[in-house]
């Protein structure tokens, strides 16, 4: 079924195809019928699989049809996202697929100004995607009027609830007068936040789950180099000088690390930029909007970009640190491998950080292949002449993109 077959506006038909997308992905078809419907979803699909478009397409359609003009008479639907980057990355696809029609959306985050964002306000929305804490603010300074909103999505539900904003979400729902929607919609979710989450949807919800069994996008290959953690510094730099027209985001544990990781960069001639909680919201979005326009080809990152950022052809996610929680790795190899792509992950795992491996294949359900590396192979990595070991990466590499190639004439 294609996006033109859908009873939603011409407008956003439009919008999807200028955007290039002709068919609902699985999420998207199971997820906006039940929308449209006023149903409540609790929705879990793996990351990649567009489900911000899941949730966006139904509402902007059904706050167009509702309006005769442009002008708004309040918030109609609140969008809750843990972090300040994931919601402008929601504004922007909120933005795209509202062009030309009557609704209004706007992202509202904190660490920048609150006048620009009060005018707006006052200006009048429809949609607004929101940080908890710049919200809660200005709901109790009086500048966000919760009386006309009919819809709360929850999106990275499961971190919003594990980041302990569950009173906050229930702050928010009992501000909320009209019967109301509540759409959960998250790569992974478990056991005790799922019961959370039921716990604010109607007995009725819809529940969805995408391929529950695997969280990681089928489009990202895996694989792991055991090497010592005070060599890592070694092995990115032979990585990257290997790749030097790939697009690479590199997941440290720590800012502290993340800014040790760009100094050892800096000695050895490659440019790297980073970004954490500890920077200057400006200084976030300026990065961010640089790596995603291409001028800056490696980023050095923490978790807080490892949620639902979407960034254009990113070719490698290396794991520089494997990640304290094991559900924070599929939330960073997502940001490779999106929609159509293919596209790599790589862990560098030091011998204390095994026990963390263990976890993320167990969460995956699937054993990460290991690129083993010889003693004299190791030995050329931490000193000149070059290593082979990255050409034995790239035929692993071409090995595996032969075989989808292969699966694919056969599927034809």
């Amino acid at each position: 079924m294609k996006f033109e077959q859908y009873n939603i506006t011409p407008e956003i038909k439009k919008n999807l195809a200028g955007l290039g997308f002709k068919r609902p992905t699985d999420i998207q078809f199971k997820a906006i019928p039940s929308i449209l419907k006023g149903e409540d979803v609790l929705a879990i699909a793996q990351t990649g699989t567009g489900k911000t478009a899941a949730f966006a397409i139904p509402l902007i359609d059904r706050i167009h049809r509702g309006k005769s003009s442009r002008r708004t008479a309040g918030i109609q639907c609140i969008v809750m996202v843990p972090t300040r980057e994931l919601a402008m990355q929601i504004g922007e696809v909120f933005s795209s697929l509202s062009k030309h029609t009557k609704t209004n959306p706007f992202a509202l985050y904190g660490g920048v100004e609150q006048d620009p964002q009060i005018k707006k306000l006052q200006n009048g929305l429809d949609v607004l995607i929101a940080t908890p804490g710049r919200l809660f603010d200005l709901i109790s300074q009086g500048y966000v009027d919760l009386k006309h909103v009919n819809t709360l999505v929850l999106d990275e539900a499961d971190h919003m609830l594990d980041l302990g904003f569950i009173d906050d979400i229930t702050y928010v729902k009992r501000k909320l007068t009209q019967k109301h929607q509540t759409l959960f919609f998250s790569a992974t979710i478990n056991k005790e936040i799922k019961k959370l989450a039921f716990s604010q949807v109607k007995s009725s919800a819809i529940r969805i789950q995408i391929s529950p069994d695997d969280p990681v996008a089928k489009n990202v290959s895996h694989y792991v180099m055991f090497v010592e953690m005070d060599d890592k510094r070694f092995f990115l730099e032979r990585f990257i000088n290997d790749h030097p027209e790939s697009k690479i985001i590199v997941f440290v544990r720590t800012r502290v690390r993340a800014e040790r990781v760009v100094k050892a960069m800096e000695r050895v001639q490659i440019k790297s930029y980073t970004i954490h909680g500890e920077k200057e919201q400006k200084d976030r979005s300026k990065v961010m909007k640089m790596f995603k326009e291409g001028d800056c080809q490696l980023l050095i990152a923490t978790d807080v970009s490892a949620r639902g950022i979407d960034v254009p052809n990113v070719h490698y996610v290396i794991n520089y640190d494997l990640p304290d929680k094991a559900e924070n790795y599929v939330h960073r190899v997502g940001r490779t491998g999106r929609g159509v792509n293919k596209g790599i992950a790589i862990s560098f795992c030091s011998p204390e950080e095994k026990e963390r491996l263990d976890e993320i294949q167990t969460f995956i359900n699937k054993n990460i292949e290991v690129i083993q590396i010889s003693k004299k192979e190791y030995a050329f990595t931490l000193e000149p002449p070059a290593s082979t070991l990255m050409d034995d990466l790239q035929a692993l590499v071409d090995a595996d993109t032969k075989r989808e190639r292969k699966r694919s004439k056969k599927r034809k």
